[in-house]
């Protein structure tokens, strides 16, 4: 019995250890298990991340995080909304969408879709249609190849023909003013504006600025929406989409960031450009680019097609152009002080300091610049008081100035400095002679 009762005693001990070592294997082979979908899950979220990002931007946006800050930096949501407060353009409007679905996401929260922010953004955008009367000259080409050789192309006198060119606008007051490109209605007999509703109205032209490229239209119709306008400057990297009417397809949206900002192509006189790489075709001139809430950061009005080049699309500042507006409205035309020079930004070597000084190229006659002595060389450094970073800021200075206004030049004329007092006039418009 002492025997039985050790094997027993044994036979149970190994059964324990067998029982042991099974648990041991079972929970061995749920880690196992555990560990291999942990690596496939992180094996398809990388696939799906570097195939499909958009996927994993709506994910994250059905879980949208607060705006946090961490180490000392803003996370990217709040770093958006410092730069998005608003004010309307014009008057408030009391035919803005109101609904939650319409007002663009709330300011510091993550955007996994704009499509709010453009159906805020597009009822102020219109689709123009310029009429024009183009002369050209009517040739009769003979059917008989012996009578092609001895007459040639017969020209049958001059002759006219139809042509429309298309382009965009924007409703900027709920009144009715429209801002556009000037080169999109330049000798246009008649203009007419279809609103995104597919409501059609002629357009008045109020006035423009050719050297800005700039027009403000009137449409007598009413139920409109007008856009606002951002307040805080742009930063390049911003969000920013473009609607307008490529190619007659109206209220097309394209979407990029801001590539550059104070480029200047020599288009016109004043040139202080937004870069993108939203897409911008023939029929965008003249429409919104807008940032990430709908509200309006510019006029889109040109691109670059040479050299292969893509993505390269251009717009006229928010700012710039509602002073245009602002002053067209008021008194028909754009008033600009002047000084009556020719500048340029000074060659490295000449500069004093890195972009600090403007060399004058040339002074009209009977300027107040030849008035008060400046000559073809002299160097400029100063506007009362104020140092001249470059020709562009100097050039938005002058203009900004009323005519009449006294102003103090500080250059500089074969090294020795000098001072100039003038009283600046108004500038002549484009095509008016400067003297």
């Amino acid at each position: 019995m002492p025997a039985f009762n050790g094997v027993h005693r044994r036979s149970k001990s190994g059964l324990a250890a067998v029982e042991q070592v099974a648990s041991m294997k079972n929970i061995h082979n749920m880690l196992t298990f555990v560990a291999k979908f942990a690596i496939l899950g992180l094996a398809l979220a990388f696939v799906v991340g570097t195939l499909a990002p958009a996927w994993t931007d709506r994910i994250r946006g059905l879980f949208p995080e607060a705006p946090a800050e961490r180490n000392g930096s803003m996370s990217v949501a709040t770093a958006t909304s410092a730069t998005s407060s608003t004010a309307a353009v014009g008057e408030p409007n009391p035919n803005a969408p109101t609904s939650g679905a319409e007002e663009g996401p709330p300011r510091g929260t993550f955007v996994a879709s704009y499509a709010n922010s453009v159906a805020r953004a597009a009822p102020g955008v219109v689709s123009i249609f310029a009429n024009k009367i183009v002369a050209g000259r009517r040739v009769l080409v003979p059917n008989d190849p012996f009578m092609r050789r001895v007459f040639g192309v017969i020209d049958a006198g001059p002759t006219q023909r139809g042509e429309r060119s298309l382009g965009s606008g924007v409703v900027v007051r709920a009144d009715g003013y429209v801002l556009t490109n000037n080169h999109v209605i330049e000798g246009a007999e008649d203009v007419e504006a279809m609103l995104s509703d597919g409501r059609v109205a002629k357009a008045t032209r109020v006035g423009v600025d050719a050297e800005t490229d700039l027009a403000v239209l009137k449409l007598d119709i009413g139920n409109l929406v007008n856009m606002t306008m951002a307040q805080n400057p742009l930063r390049v990297g911003d969000v920013v989409l473009a609607i307008g009417n490529p190619f007659g397809h109206g209220n097309t949206v394209t979407m990029g960031i801001v590539s550059g900002l104070g480029r200047q192509l020599n288009l016109s006189t004043y040139e202080d450009f937004i870069q993108t790489d939203a897409a911008i075709n023939e029929g965008n001139s003249g429409g919104a680019l807008i940032n990430a809430y709908g509200d309006l950061v510019g006029i889109n009005t040109a691109f670059k097609r040479d050299q292969g080049a893509e993505g390269v699309g251009f717009a006229i500042p928010a700012a710039t152009a509602k002073t245009v507006l602002d002053q067209i409205i008021a008194q028909g035309k754009v008033i600009r002080g002047w000084i009556g020079a020719e500048y340029r930004d000074l060659p490295a070597q000449r500069a004093p300091g890195p972009g600090h000084g403007v060399m004058v190229l040339g002074v009209y006659d009977k300027s107040p610049a030849a008035q008060a002595g400046l000559r073809a060389g002299d160097v400029l450094l100063q506007l009362n008081g104020e140092p001249i970073t470059n020709q562009l800021e100097l050039r938005n200075r002058e203009a900004g100035l009323a005519p009449g206004t006294k102003v103090q030049l500080v250059g500089t004329r074969g090294g020795e400095s000098f001072t100039l007092d003038m009283k600046l006039e108004e500038r002549p418009q484009l095509g008016q002679p400067a003297s």
